[in-house]
């Protein structure tokens, strides 16, 4: 089982990006990021950086936690 981690995430980035009626460009364009990387962490293929992870959080004025739902795998 080497590489694998024990813990797995969900992202919640789209619910609050639909209720801002933000598009993934806007929101990518306000962190830093490619559309392509905010695509990629929606759909859990792509775990960020506690700083991109707080990036985002602060843009929707929410915890890392709201964000993202952790547990063990």
């Amino acid at each position: 089982m080497a590489g694998k981690s024990k813990y797995t995430f969900e992202s919640k980035i789209h619910v609050y990006r639909a209720t801002r009626r933000m598009t993934q460009q806007e929101l990518a364009d306000l962190v830093g990021v490619s559309r392509q990387t905010i695509m990629q962490l929606e759909r859990n293929r792509y775990n960020p950086s506690m700083l991109l992870a707080y990036s985002i959080a602060k843009v929707f004025d929410v915890t890392v936690e709201d964000l993202f739902d952790f547990r063990e795998a």
